[in-house]
């Protein structure tokens, strides 16, 4: 039995792209011994190829961590906009945007960089956008651009408020814990979340 389970095993992982397995070994690495202590080589180990192969996708540790967490934060986006399943475009946003919030905050990959490796996330906040944040805009503006069509969202420049919301969100991603106490759990924040969102955006 352990023979087919290892050799099951052994399938799923050669049947999906190497890239993932690079990444997900990847990941491992940072789970386990955070970002400071990863390099290619420990990854080219955990993935089971050589370190060549790994140098030949990644030229070094900050490319290979660009692609791992736009993988890893787009899942969790992409996850919560096809859960939200509200009748207007305003309500789907709202709870795209909160369980997205929720979901990151409970993500092991980003509770494991924020408590270990903090600075990897500023320059995402004070110097430039990432990929991922991109991709949250472009879902954002569809979504908002849907909600003025149906008369669920105010009028304005979708663009614009498209960013003002990825803006006000940022807080309650990265700051959350710093809110919430014995007197103001989590939960409480993200309904404020919601009321916030849904206030600013209605028609």
């Amino acid at each position: 039995m352990t023979s087919l389970r290892h050799n099951h095993e052994g399938e799923a992982r050669s049947a999906r792209e190497p890239r993932d397995v690079y990444l997900d070994a990847a990941r491992a690495c940072i789970l386990d011994v955070g970002w400071r202590r990863t390099t290619l080589t420990e990854v080219a180990r955990r993935a089971g190829v050589s370190r060549m192969t790994i140098y030949r996708t990644w030229a070094d540790m900050p490319t290979l961590l660009g692609d791992l967490m736009t993988r890893e934060w787009a899942g969790v986006v992409t996850d919560q906009v096809a859960a939200a399943g509200s009748a207007t475009s305003l309500q789907r946003l709202v709870e795209g945007i909160v369980g997205t919030a929720r979901a990151l905050r409970d993500n092991e990959l980003f509770v494991r960089i924020v408590e270990l490796d903090p600075e990897l996330i500023l320059p995402y906040l004070f110097s430039r956008r990432g990929r991922s944040q991109d991709l949250i805009l472009a879902l954002t503006l569809d979504a908002v651009e849907a909600g003025q069509a149906d008369g669920s969202i105010r009028a304005g420049d979708p663009r614009t408020m498209a960013r003002a919301v990825l803006l006000a969100v940022h807080g309650f991603v990265l700051s959350a814990h710093t809110m919430a106490d014995e007197g103001v759990h989590e939960d409480a924040l993200d309904d404020e979340l919601a009321t916030l969102l849904t206030r600013s955006l209605a028609t």
